[in-house]
C-alpha cells in the first residue's frame, strides 16, 4: 500500500478530487495548510503599509491506496493541479505497512 500526500493550490482542490474519483479512488483526507517553497511568499499592501506574507495558503490531500493504483493517482493529481506557475505544489509517496478499518477490524487493502 502507498500513501500519497499532495500539497496543492487551494483553488485546484475540486479538480483534483474529481480526477481521483474518475480513476476509482473513493476516500481521501484534506487539510488546509500554510507553507512556502521557492515562492518564498510575497508582499502585500494593507492600509498603506507593506507587509510580507511568508506562509501561503495551500491544501494537503492524503490518500492511501493499493500499490497498483499509485501511478494512476499521481498522474491524475499532476494533470488536475498543474498550472505551469511557481507554487503548484509537491507530491510525496510513502509506503504503508498496515491499515485497519476500526468499524470492522478489516486489515490491509481490505481496510481501504
Amino acid at each position: 500500500m502507498k500513501k500519497i500526500e499532495a500539497i496543492i493550490k487551494p483553488f485546484k482542490l475540486d479538480e483534483v478530487k474529481e480526477a481521483l474519483q474518475e480513476i476509482g479512488i473513493q476516500g481521501l483526507s484534506v487539510t488546509e495548510v500554510k507553507g512556502f517553497g521557492r515562492q518564498k511568499g510575497h508582499t502585500e499592501l494593507y492600509r498603506g503599509a507593506e507587509y510580507v506574507v511568508d506562509f501561503l495558503p495551500k491544501v494537503k490531500i492524503e490518500v492511501v491506496l493499493a500499490d497498483d493504483m499509485a501511478d494512476a493517482a499521481i498522474e491524475a493529481i499532476i494533470d488536475a493541479a498543474k498550472t505551469d506557475k511557481i507554487g503548484d505544489g509537491k507530491i510525496f509517496v510513502s509506503d504503508i505497512s498496515q491499515a485497519i478499518r476500526i468499524r470492522t477490524g478489516e486489515s490491509g487493502e481490505d481496510a481501504l
